[in-house]
């Protein structure tokens, strides 16, 4: 397939301001960066992301995929960010027939900033069965520790959420932008533009993977949008909704809320998650297996 035109505009993901800190002291502190990009599809506007700005091309990119308004990466010709006037334009070969209706339709989702996702959210369904993909627990603690290397824009300046796209405890890609949202849309232009364009500066090959983590919320955008990426299982430090629960049951996704050391709270993990590292209860936890 011929390759897409891409600008590579990418920016500092931080910003240094000087603070006053409890003691007096003033001194240079390192804050997310949060830039508007609006997003133009053949000249359409779209939608206006926030954004730390490390990644744009890929970010766009993820998104209309993750919207459904590209639906084949063949069809991508070009992806141009201009920061002057904070403007992505995204050049296509077609468009679907239902762009005004599904731009039309709504919903607004509990991403950081609000995410909106266009099209029948509900009805949104992976087009291939999901891999029964298996998971040793000692394998998620593994994975658990790699991921603690990463989060660097977390480290230094907080504000941010992280994705990553693993292979069992590898960590093949790791993303943070400002919303939770943006990382994982992020994470699926990665997997475009590596197959058309070859590996993207600076990053491994995600190809293969069977495990994605972020550090937000299980809610139902982001169980739609991993399953639309082809990926079984997904793992977070923080909690679940229920809607999140009820689709990953209907897609058959694994979750792995609240994991953290050696705490894990997994749904859907029938069959699928092997316990051989159960931890030593601490004293004084009156939890019991039932019987």
């Amino acid at each position: 397939m011929p390759p897409i035109s891409l600008s590579r505009a990418r920016l500092p993901a931080t910003l240094e301001v000087e603070i006053l800190d409890e003691y007096g002291d003033h001194h240079q502190q390192a804050i997310a960066a949060e830039r508007p990009l609006t997003l133009y599809l053949n000249r359409r506007e779209i939608v206006t992301l926030m954004t730390l700005g490390a990644d744009p091309e890929a970010l766009v990119v993820g998104y209309l995929r993750n919207q459904g308004l590209i639906e084949r990466r063949e069809d991508l010709e070009a992806v141009y960010v201009d920061w002057e006037v904070e403007s992505a334009a995204v050049v296509t070969r077609h468009l679907p027939e239902d762009l005004d209706e599904r731009l039309g339709h709504r919903t607004i989702t509990t991403g950081c900033g609000q995410g909106t996702v266009f099209g029948r959210l509900l009805d949104s369904v992976p087009r291939q069965p999901l891999p029964d993909t298996p998971v040793r627990q000692s394998v998620l603690y593994e994975l658990l520790e790699n991921l603690g290397s990463y989060n660097e824009t977390y480290r230094s300046a907080g504000a941010v959420h992280g994705c990553a796209l693993c292979r069992q405890a590898e960590v093949l890609d790791f993303v943070e932008d400002v919303g939770r949202h943006n990382a994982v849309d992020t994470l699926a232009g990665h997997q475009w533009l590596e197959a058309v364009n070859g590996l993207h500066e600076g990053d491994e090959k995600s190809d293969g993977a069977d495990i994605f983590y972020t550090t937000g919320r299980l809610t139902s955008e982001m169980v739609i949008k991993v399953a639309q990426m082809g990926i079984g299982v997904l793992v977070s430090r923080s909690g679940v909704t229920q809607k999140g629960v009820e689709l990953a049951e209907r897609f058959g996704v694994m979750l792995v809320a609240r994991a953290k050391g050696r705490h894990f709270q997994a749904i859907h993990a029938e069959g699928r998650l092997e316990l051989d590292a159960i931890p030593a209860r601490r004293p004084g936890d009156k939890r019991r297996s039932k019987a």
